[in-house]
């Protein structure tokens, strides 16, 4: 198995497409199918030597996508909120650009990339509120009160759309940690200050 050159941060193996075969193959194929691309993102690509841990994050990751409570756009905007609180602007720039193809305006994408708090963007009230939510559960999960909780329902969103939430923002601050701790996020070159770069991996 090789490293490609634009993943030579990357700690662990990754397989190229041409050269993926049996399991992964299927795996690669079903992101593929998935997400609309015409590759397999280098996020998934660092889990290539192991298919089965690769079908666990992919089986997640469809089940966020797939047709749900929240809309798409509400999702991406999750992931990059998410993404942001956690300090990986590799990821940022991911979903900053998914965000983009799903509605959301360059003027939030760039917001999201340097905003301290979500007060600092240019969204509604209740999607501020919904972000507040995400942002306890990134920073201090033990955090999420019934009070915020009640707080968040009151604001318009349902029980459902705050339980998919929760598990968006579960599921991407894990895949921020494999970005940074396999050395994926190595290959942003600012990684983990003030100024993200938006990288479209």
């Amino acid at each position: 198995m090789s490293i490609t050159p634009a993943t030579s941060s990357v700690r662990v193996p990754i397989t190229p497409e041409e050269q993926a075969s049996g399991p992964l193959a299927e795996q690669y194929a079903r992101i593929r199918s998935a997400s609309g691309l015409p590759f397999v993102p280098d996020m998934f690509g660092m889990l290539s030597s192991r298919p089965d841990l690769l079908e666990a994050v992919v089986s997640g990751y469809l089940g966020v996508f797939n047709d749900g409570a929240l809309d798409r756009h509400t999702k991406e905007l999750i992931a990059s909120w998410t993404s942001q609180v956690n300090g990986c602007p590799y990821c940022v720039g991911t979903h900053n650009y998914f965000l983009q193809l799903f509605g959301g305006s360059s003027e939030l994408a760039a917001a999201i990339q340097s905003a301290g708090s979500e007060d600092d963007l240019p969204v509604d009230e209740p999607t501020k509120a919904l972000l507040r939510l995400v942002s306890t559960v990134c920073r201090s999960a033990y955090k999420v009160t019934d009070s915020l909780w009640q707080q968040t329902l009151d604001s318009g969103w349902s029980s459902e759309q705050l339980f998919e939430a929760v598990f968006t923002t579960a599921l991407f601050n894990s895949i921020t940690r494999l970005v940074d701790g396999l050395g994926l996020g190595q290959s942003v070159a600012q990684s983990r200050t003030s100024t993200m770069e938006p990288n479209g991996g």
